[in-house]
This record gives C-alpha cells, sequence and structure tokens, in this order.
C-alpha cells in the first residue's frame, strides 16, 4: 500500500528551498497561456454561442427545423408500387424480344453508369452475337425504370435476360463471367458468334 505523510507544519513561502537545478530547465517549456489569452477565447466563444441563440431566436418558427415522427406511408402509394398489366405486358413484349435482353442505364454505345457499361463489356468479350441481343434504356421511361425492378424482383439495373430467363445484375453477371458460367450459357443457348464473325 501507499504511505502518505500529512505534514503538521505548512512552511511559509520563503521558507521553502527549491533545488538549483529546477531552474536550469527551459522556462518556455511550461509557460501557460497569459490570462489575457485565456479571456480573449473565453469572450470569443461566449460571443459565438451568443450570436448563434441570437439568430435561431430570430428566424420565423416555420424556418426552424423541429423533430417530429416519420409520417407513415399511406396505403394507396404501397398499391402503386404494384406492377400494372400494361407496364407487364410491356416488360413481358420487351423480354421476348430477342433471346439476349439487357435493361440499362443508356444504350450500349453510350452507357449512363458503369455497372451498365461493364456487363455490356462482359456480353462484348463473350463473343455475344449482336443479332440476339436487345438492348432497352430505362432512363427514357420512367415506369419502365421502376417496373421493370417489381417485375424481377430485383432491386438495381441493369438486368440480364437470357431466353426469358432474369439471370441477375452487374454483380451476378460478372461472377458469372469469371466463372466461366456465362460463357457455357451462352454456348447452350447458341448465342456466341462463330469464330469467323468475332475476327
Amino acid at each position: 500500500m501507499y504511505n502518505y505523510v500529512i505534514p503538521t507544519e505548512i512552511a511559509a513561502p520563503s521558507e521553502i528551498t527549491y533545488p538549483t537545478s529546477a531552474f536550469l530547465l527551459d522556462a518556455s517549456l511550461f509557460r501557460l497561456p497569459s490570462p489575457l489569452a485565456r479571456f480573449t477565447s473565453r469572450t470569443m466563444a461566449a460571443r459565438t454561442i451568443a450570436s448563434g441563440l441570437l439568430r435561431q431566436a430570430a428566424r420565423p418558427a416555420f424556418v426552424r427545423p423541429t423533430l417530429r415522427a416519420a409520417p407513415m406511408i399511406p396505403t394507396t402509394l404501397l398499391q402503386a408500387r404494384l406492377l400494372s398489366d400494361a407496364t407487364r405486358a410491356a416488360i413481358d413484349k420487351a423480354v421476348a424480344s430477342a433471346p439476349v435482353v439487357l435493361f440499362m442505364k443508356g444504350t450500349p454505345e453510350l452507357p449512363q453508369c458503369g455497372f451498365s457499361r461493364g456487363v455490356i463489356q462482359i456480353l462484348s468479350m463473350q463473343g455475344v452475337d449482336p443479332g440476339k441481343f436487345a438492348a432497352f434504356n430505362v432512363l427514357e421511361d420512367q415506369e419502365l425504370r421502376e417496373g421493370i425492378k417489381e417485375y424481377s424482383d430485383w432491386p438495381t439495373i441493369p438486368q440480364l435476360y437470357v431466353e426469358k430467363e432474369f439471370i441477375g445484375g452487374a454483380d451476378i453477371v460478372n461472377k458469372m463471367y469469371q466463372d466461366g458460367d456465362l460463357g457455357n450459357l451462352c454456348k447452350d443457348k447458341g448465342l456466341l458468334m462463330s469464330q469467323q464473325e468475332q475476327k
């Protein structure tokens, strides 16, 4: 345990002796901020707080942010998300328009997102026959953009279909390409260009 020494007499400051080695250290290392500097920093902090409070009080009530509970989503909006018969029929027709169908942002010549560009590059490197390929730009039609997500039950775009079967988004297409599964699928379905056409 610790031993504490409690002094019985307190020496006057004039009676305290300091070792001379204590004064050999550079005094600037132990310099504290001057009282004026401390006063100035306190004053600046007080002014900043006061000015913020005054600005807040001067704002009209309708501008002041308030905490409110988030409104519940009305059931009509949930019902609106369901796919209409007309949109479903249009997507069915698009999916059946070619053996390989891609719903993407932009066009194959000018993709508007990196994921769409990546899928186009993969299909090109795989050697998919352009005559058996169709792409639909979801940026041109908001109903198609939201409808395709409901149709496939997949939240992202691009979306790839092979012979009316949903394959997946960019991440799945990329993984299938790396594993060789995409090449095998396209080869089995007869969707690749011949060796002479690829040259």
